[in-house]
């Protein structure tokens, strides 16, 4: 059986990334796309061969032969829309970040038991076979415990684009420091007890470079920077992941949401090692995995749990920052 999608906005990541990995998944069928933009909306309809294309969000959510939608809004309209969507019997995967606050994920959360459908927080990276090795490696004791996580995602400077605007709930920490705490949370097995953050602004009102510093319940630490500065143009990023146990560390650069043949190295002792692991389109696992919950009753990798302690943790770093 395939889930029939419907894709509620035209945002370049859909484009981009998710509905290719989408055109990939086994258990999805491209069935619907909705946009404000007539000739934008009828441009997807034709490049990825959906079935229907409406002008307009409401048309998408009464559509009955929509089983899920993918939103990909702009965060501000994320509530809004996932709502809807819940409140119309949809299962939905919403982009990063869920909520612009942990009380409105709690919400949607809510409004998605309810209404007995499926809401995911879209990190498609988390996903992948090379976040399980990691975690893998760290439960197998092989360096010791977790007590300090260095991660860095740098991009360019955007001059004109949705990011940029503080209105539509844009800036570093959203765009790029959620994937530092997910990851971050995901090798700690611990809750945030200590938070500090500083930011610069640009003229939007949005942050563009951002650095933060965490101490954990089990007495873990973390540092993270994030930053909008490269080149406008340039397509330059920089990421980075550093975990020090007790016995070891792990290394690596590869880049949030990397497929292919990715690895890094895990230094403990004497022994070191790189294992390479083959990483699928993130995007695809993602949909398939949505899928699966919604037609095999597995449970939605990314909980809403984990998405609510995550919104919590951003919401002190906006609160340390000024934002």
């Amino acid at each position: 059986m395939s889930v029939k999608w419907g894709v509620l906005g035209t945002a370049n990541i859909a484009r981009g990334c998710t509905i290719p990995g989408m055109k990939m998944a086994e258990n999805c069928e491209l069935y619907a796309i909705a946009g404000r933009n007539e000739t934008k909306v009828q441009s997807y309809k034709d490049e990825f061969g959906f079935e229907k294309a409406y002008v307009g969000y409401d048309k998408i959510l009464e559509d009955p032969e929509v089983q899920a939608v993918y939103i990909p809004l702009p965060n501000n309209l994320h509530k809004e829309w996932v709502i809807k969507a819940l409140k119309a019997g949809k299962h939905v995967l919403c982009e990063k970040p869920l909520a612009l606050n942990a009380e409105d994920a709690k919400e949607m959360f809510a409004v998605a038991k309810e209404n007995n459908v499926i809401l995911m927080e879209a990190y498609a990276y988390l996903h992948s076979p090379y976040i399980q090795s990691l975690k893998d490696d760290i439960k197998s004791g092989i360096i010791g415990d977790v007590e300090f996580v260095d991660t860095a995602f740098f991009t360019q400077y955007y001059v004109e684009d949705i990011r940029m605007y503080k209105e539509l709930g844009g800036g570093a920490v959203y765009d790029l420091g959620c994937y530092c705490t997910t990851m971050i949370l995901s090798l700690v097995d611990s809750t945030p007890d200590f938070v500090m953050a500083k930011a610069e602004f640009n003229d939007k009102g949005a942050d563009v470079l951002a650095s933060v510093i965490l101490k954990f319940e089990n007495g873990a630490r973390a540092v993270f920077n994030v930053g909008m500065i490269f080149d406008p143009g340039s397509n330059r990023r920089k990421d980075i992941l550093y975990v020090h146990g007790s016995k070891g560390t792990i290394v690596s650069d590869v880049e949030y949401n990397q497929e292919g043949k990715v690895s890094y190295t895990v230094t403990s002792g004497s022994k070191v090692y790189t294992p390479s692991i083959n990483v699928p389109h993130n995007y695809m696992l993602e949909i398939e995995q949505l899928g699966r919950c919604i037609e095999n009753g597995e449970a939605p990798h990314i909980t809403p749990e984990f998405s609510i302690k995550n919104a919590e943790l951003l919401d002190e770093i906006l609160k340390q920052i000024g934002y």
